[in-house]
């Protein structure tokens, strides 16, 4: 027997309600905000990722999957998609129609790491990006409704974290500074961190290791203290306009984000209901990504999401509604009653009823147990008798009152019935 490769997960029918109830949510907020939905391939050439993401990081360097195609193209799966959405922008020349694009998405990623609960290999992921805009309300728009979305879902329990990790020069100058300071300590830190010592200094403050953790705390100068005046002024109008927003925040001088290609600020949001791997989404501003996949000078900021760990809150705090059904069931008796419920069914949908009929030619006691486990509103019986008197019976499943359809006025009868 075939099974699902590790680290995947079937949805299965009883599972896509949730999916779709938290999918709608998230489209409505977004459109209400103007974003409009793109989609790329799931696939894209490996150079996009790694002079996006960066060469160094751990999703380039050890959680890709990548294989070369019959065209001799190195290919990947997509392990995020900010890069696969700024090649889109960039290759359709979006910034053409508008100075301020908004973008979202809601698709699966891929990434060979250990599996671990509500983290898998073929995940699925929702993000928003405002492309254009180099100014302190984009991001500040991007955390607000992020977390405005989450408050109409339902989740309470969250911790709004944020820094700023200053442009690209001001970055260089404050990594010079802290390779100096922590140059006769790195001995201590972990064999990875002594690793991205050498490689990608930054990506030390992402360390789970506790003891590299205070080590930091003891000897890495805060990146804050050296950002330009210019981006301090940036981080400061950030906080200005989440205070405004009555959004909650607190500063975190080590959240650096894992992709290379984040510049000024840098946030994410935790629930304490996800346990140690407690990230809800993250995200920041990219002002250089489109310059570095061949686009034009292009400021931007975004986030992203994963869905199933925003599903396993949403179920630890029963935010989800059971999903009511207004399904009408036809049991039908008889060769010639099988040929008129057909007839019937489908006149109803296309009146927009849900209606499901028997495909096994069961007894009616059966057919009622199956209405039943389908959970039906309402029961039609057709049987050869019924025919002859031009007549059927709708069955009221939650009460058990009965009455006498006219065939020939179905659908006129069963709306002022339902109703």
């Amino acid at each position: 027997m075939y099974r699902r490769i590790k680290g995947t997960k079937d949805i299965l029918p009883d599972e896509i309600y949730q999916w779709q109830f938290v999918e709608n949510i998230i489209r409505d907020h977004l459109e209400q905000s103007n974003y409009k939905e793109i989609r790329t391939p799931v696939f894209e050439v490996t150079e996009l990722f790694a002079r996006g993401i960066g060469e160094d990081t751990d999703v380039v360097s050890k959680e890709m999957y990548t294989f070369t195609d019959k065209s001799g193209t190195s290919i990947t799966l997509r392990p995020e998609l900010t890069a696969p959405v700024l090649r889109a922008y960039i290759q359709n020349n979006l910034q053409h129609l508008n100075p301020v694009t908004k973008l979202y998405y809601i698709g699966p990623l891929f990434r060979q790491e250990r599996p671990q609960k509500g983290r898998l290999r073929q995940f699925n992921q929702f993000g928003f990006e405002i492309i254009g805009s180099e100014y302190p309300e984009a991001d500040a728009e991007v955390i607000q409704t992020i977390y405005a979305m989450y408050q109409d879902l339902g989740i309470n329990d969250l911790k709004i974290r944020i820094n700023s990790i200053g442009s690209r020069d001001s970055r260089q100058h404050y990594l010079k500074i802290l390779r100096t300071g922590l140059a006769k300590h790195i001995s201590d830190f972990c064999p990875t961190c002594q690793q991205r010592f050498e490689k990608n200094i930054l990506r030390l403050f992402d360390c789970k290791v506790d003891s590299c953790q205070a080590l930091l705390d003891q000897y890495a100068p805060s990146i804050l203290d050296h950002l330009s005046g210019e981006d301090f002024r940036h981080f400061e109008e950030v906080q200005a306009l989440l205070s405004a927003a009555d959004v909650p925040y607190e500063i975190d001088k080590k959240l650096v984000r894992g992709l290379d290609y984040y510049t000024r600020t840098t946030f994410e949001i935790t629930s304490t209901l996800l346990g140690s791997q407690d990230a809800v989404c993250g995200g920041g501003r990219y002002d250089h990504l489109a310059e570095d996949l061949d686009g034009p000078p292009t400021p931007a900021v975004g986030v992203a999401s994963g869905m199933e760990r925003l599903l396993m809150i949403l179920n630890e705090i029963q935010a989800i509604p059971q999903k009511e059904t207004n399904l009408i069931y036809t049991a039908v008796l008889g060769d010639n009653a099988r040929q008129v419920a057909f007839k019937l069914v489908a006149l109803l949908r296309s009146q927009g009823y849900h209606v499901e009929m028997d495909f096994m030619r069961r007894s009616l006691k059966a057919q009622m147990r199956d209405a039943g486990k389908k959970q039906a509103k309402w029961v039609i019986i057709i049987g050869e008798n019924e025919i002859e008197q031009d007549l059927f019976i709708l069955k009221n499943m939650a009460t058990g009152e009965q009455q006498e359809v006219r065939l020939s006025q179905a659908a006129e009868q069963i709306a002022t019935i339902i109703k």
